[in-house]
């Protein structure tokens, strides 16, 4: 008979389940849904999950295989992962393998046959958590309790940042894009290559001077894990590329580093916006769109500076989506416009960038410190 898996929550709760994927147990982590549809390759590649339990809140994963081609960075970062239920039997052209082979091959725990739902309500409810899958059946005592409540994901940034400066279609003849890589997906960079552009992505722990001195047309600040707030070196680096010069876009953690960079203060959602169907309103235009969305942090709208306001806000909790800055050529969204598998609805937003980009860059032909906007 198959050993169950139990995921305890740090508030005493408890699901027993089925094991699937790595025999990786016990495995600590934030405890985390999406409600994606879709796009589960995406989730399990995607940087920004690292250090959390990502449970699916849509019953069935795995239906149309393991495809490479559609991974979101090299290997995943997640601590576990969690379905109500998983295809063994997938049916895709693109397809090279199925889900459990492929959690076995990377080292990710999974666990299924829970109600997943039941999960899901308890963290909107209550809020994320810290949970623990084990083998070990209950009771469970304080000792473990007290461990899961002082669990922290700590260092998640450079735990994930590539290692060394990487060229991405280096013969391009558009705009240089220097994209600096807090955990970066791979179709931020597939959507600069598609529109023409040279792209140079940098470490995390890259100086100021060390990114000057790739001579930018314009900085991409990427998306990534963890608490915004714990990357003050990185803020301060940030602070000191803040220049007329230089236009900037960021995206998700990128977007809350540009916000502390000009003082902004973020702060921690109850459960987080994760999934593919997150309404955003353009404060400019009034039009909504649908994106995708990985994060448990928002920027303090309160706490923005003069010449900084807010460009879109989430529809459904009112919470900060965008920012623009007016005194530099620069703007940031916490949604993900690359959005692979989906939504495209505001993949305009790459356009947007490079035609500040290549306004700056001709404004500079003719006056080095001129901002066209």
């Amino acid at each position: 008979m198959e050993q169950p898996i139990y995921l305890l929550l740090e508030n005493g709760s408890w699901f027993q389940g089925k094991h699937f994927g790595a025999p990786a147990c016990p495995a600590m982590g934030e405890v985390v849904f999406t409600t994606a549809m879709t796009g589960y390759l995406e989730t399990l590649t995607d940087p920004s999950y690292y250090g959390q339990i990502v449970v699916q809140t849509f019953p069935l994963m795995g239906n149309y295989g393991v495809i490479p081609q559609d991974f979101e960075s090299g290997r995943p970062r997640l601590t576990a992962y969690i379905v109500k239920e998983w295809c063994q039997d997938p049916s895709n052209f693109r397809s090279g393998g199925e889900l459990d082979t492929f959690l076995k091959s990377r080292g990710v725990p999974g666990m299924y046959g829970l109600d997943t739902r039941a999960l899901t309500k308890i963290l909107r409810e209550s809020g994320v958590m810290n949970g623990l899958l084990t083998t070990q059946a209950p009771p469970y005592g304080e000792g473990e309790l007290a461990a899961l409540r002082a669990y922290r994901v700590r260092d998640a940034v450079r735990a994930v940042s590539r290692a060394q400066p990487e060229e991405f279609s280096p013969q391009a003849a558009g705009p240089h894009i220097v994209l600096w890589d807090f955990g970066a997906k791979q179709n931020l960079i597939r959507e600069l290559e598609a529109r023409g552009c040279r792209v140079t992505a940098m470490p995390a722990s890259s100086t100021a001077e060390e990114i000057l001195a790739q001579r930018p047309d314009g900085l991409f600040l990427s998306n990534g894990p963890g608490d915004p707030a714990e990357n003050a070196a990185l803020v301060e680096t940030l602070k000191r590329l803040l220049r007329p010069t230089l236009p900037m876009m960021g995206v998700c953690l990128g977007h809350q580093l540009l916000a502390l960079a000009h003082g902004a203060k973020t702060e921690k959602l109850p459960y987080g916006h994760r999934g593919a169907n997150q309404p955003v309103k353009n404060l400019r235009t009034g039009r909504v769109s649908i994106t995708s969305q990985n994060h448990g942090y928002t920027v303090d709208p309160g706490s923005l500076p003069p010449g900084a306001e807010v460009s879109f806000s989430n529809s459904n909790d009112g919470t900060c989506e965008g920012i623009r800055y007016r005194d530099l050529p620069a703007f940031s969204v916490q949604f993900h416009p690359e959005a692979c598998g989906g939504p495209r609805d505001t993949a305009y937003l790459f356009d947007d960038f490079l035609r500040l980009v290549r306004a700056n860059r001709h404004c500079g032909e003719e006056r080095e410190e001129t901002v066209c906007l």
